[in-house]
Order: structure tokens, then C-alpha cells, then sequence
């Protein structure tokens, strides 16, 4: 098992592409394993015959775990670095003879075929912030529940028999017990990772505002653009501008100071199945609708088919989620632990308006624009008058 990416410690096999006597040829694809980010695939180091597969389709196996093996010529193994022609007496190794290699090891790191490495839960005692429950425990509990891969916030449930609301050991060996009469299946490794976002972000005090924005100008102006720019898109390009304006609205606060973003690059979630992937597009303030429309639709079909890169989704200042294709009007969006602002675009509505010049109402197409955004940075003001802004730049959206 390759490293799939800086922080990814093990990948589960979806489908072995190949099977056992199958002749295949350097780099090709061999299996398709899926990470709590993306699913990707698996290349073969060298040419030859699969000899045996050693792993088993729905299973995790950690980086460096043995996943088949290969029988290969001597010519197609020095081909690809698998084998040295040049004894270490006559020319000693230096770390350029694996420069080039397609996933090479280095000797001390490689793994016995025996011995595949064990592969740990994801959320046990790993979690990149501890999350602990507002209630008590005590270190023997707080021992058990990392046994089993817990957090404090699975507790949220447990109503403690002790002093002061406590939960105990007997509650929750008792809590453990009257699950297991429920019906349960396994989690994603997806839904983990959404699910450790999420509680890490929440370790914030959070705050969310609501702008009404008339979603007219824009439609009108999509209709005449080809490709259309989505919706999505327009909004993102409006938030990136307000933003550019004043950057300590995007800041991080550290210590007794607010970071202010390097340069705005701002995400947008895609559903896929189990969760959300979140793709970045960068310098939003310095590029215009049109040089943005096709990267966002490419970001788009590589989110759905989950095949985005580690590096198309690098940590953003911000995130823009549309869901009014899912009918709903008002949501509390939480940002992500290493953001302060999400901006959620609710489903448009045909509503009166009044237009004071013919003095009657006329429909228009409005749309409830949500900021959530991490409050020891902004106050109510602050977000409403920069949600205001992105509306503001939303009637002329042949400027963006």
C-alpha cells in the first residue's frame, strides 16, 4: 500500500482491478482503494504476472501492507529499480538512485511479507485535537472508552448515575450493552473523518446570520454565459471580493492575534456518498468568473467521481455550500476547524418585492444567504454587513 497522501495512514481496497494470472504492465492501475478523503487507485511497480492477491475487498490495510505479489523478469525489475546492477562496494547508494523509483522503499522501511502492518481505528487515540465531553470522567473510563476507539462526545447520550451528573463506569458498560442490542453497520472512513471535523469545529463559539438576496440579476446573466458558470461559482466570486476587501473577516484567532489569510482560496462542498468533499479553487480575488467557470466545473465531475487529489483540496480561509437543490431555505452550516466562514446559499423562492418607483409588488427570485462563521472574530454587525456586501455584488454580476 502506497502513501496515498501527507496525512493518510491506511486505505480500504474497494476492487482489485486484476486477478491472480493476469499479465499487467508498469504503472498500471491494479487496485481501487478508497481513503477518508478520496477514492484512487493503486499502481503496479513493475511489469509481470500476478502471482497471489493477499487482500480482501471491504478490508483497511495501512501504508507500507502487503497487497499481491508480482512475478517479474530481471529486466523488467531493473527497469524500474526493484533490483541494483551496480554492487555497493564498486559504487556506494546515494539517495538519488531512488529518485526516480515509482513507490520505492527504503530497505530498513520494508516490510516483512508476513508481518503486514496492523491497521489501528481511525478514531482511536488519533484524533488531530482531543475531544472530550463537558462531563467528568475518570481516568480508569477515559481508559476503557480508548480501548474502544471512543471520545467524550459519544457519551452525549448518557445521562451519569454519579455525583454531580457523572458518568461511571457501570453506565457505561451499561450504555455499551444496550447498543449491541441495536442494529448497527459500519462507518466510512469518510463519515469518520466528517464526523472528527465536526467535533473539532464545535469546540468554537459559533454564531450564524441570515440576508435575503435577490438571485434575479444573476440568472439572467448565467442564461447568456457558455458555459454557465453554476451557481455556486457566483457566490464564491462574490465572497472572494468582500473578503479581499478587508481579510482580517477570513483571520484566525491565535493567541491575542488574528491571523489574516495569505491569499484567498476558497472551497465548495460536493456531496458524494457518505459525506462531503470539499475542493479548493485559489486566488479567487484575482481571477475573473470566466477564467473560473471551467476549473469549477472540472473540480466538480473529479468531486462526484471522488477522484480529487490531495492537493485540490489544501485547507481553504473559507467555504461555500449550495443547498437549495435540496429544497432547503434555512440551515446552520458549520465551518470547518481550520476556517472561520461558511456561507450557505438556500433554495431560491418567488416572492413580492416592492419596487417603490411603480409603487406595486413584483415577483422576484430571492434566496436566503447563511454565514456561520467562528464569533471571537466576528460579531453579528460584522457578518451581516459583509453578507450584505456579497449581495451587493451580486446585482452586477457581469463585474465578476
Amino acid at each position: 500500500m502506497p502513501q496515498l497522501g501527507e496525512s493518510i495512514a491506511e486505505a480500504t481496497i474497494i476492487e482489485a482491478l486484476v486477478g491472480v494470472g493476469d499479465e499487467i504492465k508498469a504503472d498500471q492501475n491494479i487496485f481501487e482503494v478508497e481513503t477518508d478523503k478520496a477514492t484512487m487507485e493503486v499502481t503496479a511497480v513493475c511489469g509481470g504476472k500476478i502471482e497471489e492477491i493477499v487482500v480482501e475487498v471491504g478490508k483497511s490495510y495501512a501504508v507500507g501492507s502487503t497487497l499481491a505479489y508480482l512475478e517479474a523478469t530481471e529486466e523488467d525489475a531493473i527497469k524500474s529499480g526493484l533490483i541494483k546492477t551496480t554492487p555497493p562496494e564498486e559504487a556506494p547508494s546515494t539517495d538519488e538512485d531512488t529518485d526516480n523509483v515509482h513507490f520505492a522503499v527504503k530497505e530498513e522501511d520494508q516490510i516483512e511479507s508476513n508481518q503486514q502492518p496492523i491497521v489501528q481505528p481511525t478514531v482511536e487515540g488519533g484524533l488531530p485535537v482531543p475531544v472530550r465531553s463537558a462531563v467528568y470522567l475518570s481516568p480508569r473510563l477515559r481508559h476503557r472508552m480508548e480501548e474502544l476507539g471512543l471520545n467524550g462526545a459519544d457519551l452525549a447520550g448518557v445521562a451519569g448515575s454519579g455525583n454531580g451528573g457523572r458518568v461511571t463506569v457501570r453506565d457505561f458498560e451499561q450504555f455499551m450493552r444496550d447498543i449491541d442490542q441495536h442494529k448497527m453497520t459500519d462507518a466510512s472512513p469518510m463519515r469518520i473523518a466528517v464526523a472528527d471535523s465536526m467535533r473539532r469545529s464545535w469546540r468554537r463559539p459559533l454564531a450564524t446570520v441570515t440576508v435575503p438576496v435577490i438571485m434575479d440579476p444573476v440568472l439572467a446573466h448565467r442564461k447568456e454565459q457558455d458555459p454557465k458558470p453554476g451557481i455556486t461559482l457566483y457566490a464564491m466570486r462574490a465572497l472572494a471580493i468582500a473578503i479581499s476587501e478587508n481579510t482580517a473577516v477570513a483571520g484566525r484567532l491565535i493567541g491575542n492575534q488574528i491571523v489574516h489569510p495569505p491569499a484567498i482560496n476558497i472551497g465548495f462542498a460536493v456531496e458524494v456518498e457518505h459525506g462531503v468533499l470539499v475542493p479548493i479553487m485559489h486566488d479567487l480575488d484575482q481571477k475573473t468568473l470566466a477564467e473560473l467557470a471551467q476549473p469549477y466545473e472540472k473540480l466538480v465531475k473529479l468531486g462526484q467521481q471522488r477522484k480529487l487529489t490531495p492537493e485540490m483540496m489544501e485547507a481553504g480561509i473559507a467555504t461555500v455550500t449550495n443547498v437549495g437543490p435540496f429544497g432547503i431555505t434555512a440551515a446552520t452550516p458549520i465551518p470547518l476547524p481550520e476556517q472561520n466562514l461558511l456561507l450557505g446559499l438556500m433554495a431560491g423562492r418567488k416572492v413580492p418585492v416592492w419596487d417603490p418607483e411603480t409603487e406595486e409588488f413584483i415577483p422576484k427570485v430571492e434566496s436566503n444567504f447563511i454565514l456561520s462563521f467562528d464569533h471571537r472574530i466576528l460579531d453579528g454587525g460584522a457578518a451581516g454587513r459583509l453578507l450584505q456586501r456579497i449581495g451587493q455584488l451580486l446585482t452586477e454580476p457581469e463585474k465578476l
